[in-house]
């Protein structure tokens, strides 16, 4: 069966109104000034990535996006928030005053991207009828092309999970120190 290049199906066009959302979401995370308000827009922005590898038949990586990014790098993320006592409100101090050359760099690393992406499967048809993200086929490539750096990450992760707890005891260690003299 031949496909006109310029013929949308339905999700196709499903495809590209999610990607427009999370684009939002994506801007609405990096330009909030609220912390806070910030992490609860990457909830959405990684929300609607699932949702993406959902209208790509990639089911397994849709819930591992779930279950990893939304679930606990999100929950690790506001932990880190809370932890550290850093200002629920507007916080004068989360913007250095780089915003121009960071949007410069940003936009310039987005159209890198995407010409990289175009120009590679200029000519490829992705079928979506066919299961290329199942459990199964994941699973395969999982355990026998990256079980090192799959490994690794856990590793990273649970290291920052320690560092975190650590910070988080050494200034309620010295704030009771310091409260114990004044009495």
């Amino acid at each position: 069966m031949t496909r006109d290049f310029l013929s949308p199906t339905g999700v196709e066009i499903v495809f590209v109104l999610v990607g427009i959302v999370v684009l939002g979401a994506a801007l609405l995370t990096v330009s909030t000034k609220q912390l806070v308000h910030s992490a609860l827009w990457l909830v959405v922005t990684l929300g609607g990535l699932a949702v993406e590898y959902l209208l790509l038949t990639a089911e397994f990586i849709a819930w591992v996006q779930v279950l990893i990014y939304v679930g606990s790098v999100v929950v690790l993320l506001l932990f880190g928030l809370m932890l550290t006592r850093a200002p629920i409100g507007r916080s004068p101090d989360a913007d250095s005053g780089n915003r121009w050359v960071a949007l410069g760099v940003a936009g310039a690393a987005a159209v890198t991207l995407v010409w990289v992406v175009v120009d590679a499967f200029r000519t490829q048809y992705i079928p979506l009828d066919e299961a290329q993200g199942t459990t199964a086929v994941m699973g395969e490539a999982l355990f026998r092309y990256w079980v090192l750096p799959f490994e690794a990450l856990s590793v990273l992760l649970l290291a920052a999970l320690v560092g975190a707890i650590v910070l988080s005891r050494r200034k309620s260690e010295a704030e009771a120190g310091d409260e114990g003299t004044k009495s």
